[in-house]
């Protein structure tokens, strides 16, 4: 993370935390968590197609379905993803 970036805004009913990448990191955050204390961290994915697809597949086809279920599974790919708007299409 980066430090100077980092925000904080708090409100009678919402907190906001702004965090930033430090400059040698890339690429997506795919989680993060959230607690009182580190022992009772509560774990969020991004929406990222991959992290779509795998909550689906969890939901909607647990681990004893057969091949052609999981064929027949429809393809959600997300397109984009903004600060106002999430855009995912189903095949």
């Amino acid at each position: 993370l980066a430090s100077p970036e980092t925000s904080v805004s708090v409100s009678a009913h919402n907190a906001a935390v702004g965090l930033a990448k430090a400059p040698g990191s890339t690429g997506p955050w795919e989680k993060f968590c959230f607690g009182l204390d580190a022992s009772a961290l509560q774990e969020r994915l991004f929406v990222s197609e991959e992290n779509v697809d795998g909550f689906l597949g969890t939901v909607s086809c647990p681990s004893f379905c057969s091949q052609s279920a999981l064929e027949s599974q429809p393809l959600i790919e997300v397109l984009d993803v903004t600060e106002d708007r999430i855009q995912i299409r189903l095949k």
